[in-house]
């Protein structure tokens, strides 16, 4: 078993679930999860969208939505006045231009408001299946320290672990290194006594 693999098998049995924590019953509300998430928890997202989704259970319904209305809903999240904006525009790019689905591809998807590399990556390895390598803070994190990315650029640290991770286990790959640096590869204190791969890793026990 190569290093890539033997750390997924092992961060795989240590972590109970790899399981999205943003909450969400429909793909378009995965979408506007995504983009809330940004510089803020998911579990205040989490509690932020089930009165958002309550008012606004559809693409078009938030398309049509009084931004004012939104602002209200999505202010503690942060930077409310540029989310409620982004997400009223991403909703109706789903619906001008996709039929109120969500597309499915990275290209399609960077064209909605709001949708970087990391939140379409998001959304195709989560909603459709796809091989995504999922660049967050954490993944960046973790994966440097593993000597597995060489760089802080995420465009690039995706770019090395595709060539690294086979496309069977890209998306697990990335959402047990995700949950690794949030419960163990932490940023200021890393737990590396109690991490299952601290053999494999090259930044053991060093903070960066």
């Amino acid at each position: 078993m190569n290093r890539i693999q033997e750390i997924h098998s092992r961060l795989g049995a240590s972590i109970a679930t790899t399981e999205p924590m943003l909450r969400f019953d429909r793909p378009f509300e995965l979408l506007i999860a995504v983009i809330l998430s940004a510089q803020t928890t998911d579990e205040l997202v989490n509690r932020v969208t089930i009165e958002l989704f309550d008012a606004y259970p559809t693409p078009r319904a938030l398309a049509g939505a009084r931004i004012g209305d939104v602002e209200r809903i999505v202010y503690s999240t942060g930077f409310y006045r540029t989310k409620a904006k982004t997400i009223i525009a991403a909703a109706a790019v789903v619906v001008e231009r996709y039929g109120g689905r969500i597309p499915r591809t990275i290209a399609e998807l960077l064209e909605i408001p709001g949708v970087g590399r990391k939140s379409a990556n998001v959304i195709v390895g989560t909603l459709f299946g796809e091989p995504a390598i999922i660049v967050d803070t954490h993944f960046a994190r973790v994966t440097r320290r593993l000597g597995l990315a060489t760089t802080g650029s995420p465009a690039r640290i995706e770019a090395e672990l595709r060539r690294l991770v086979p496309e069977s286990i890209r998306y697990s790959f990335s959402m047990l290194i995700n949950r690794h640096g949030r419960l163990i590869c932490r940023a200021r204190v890393p737990r590396c006594e109690e991490c299952v791969i601290a053999d494999l890793c090259v930044g053991a026990g060093i903070v960066s």
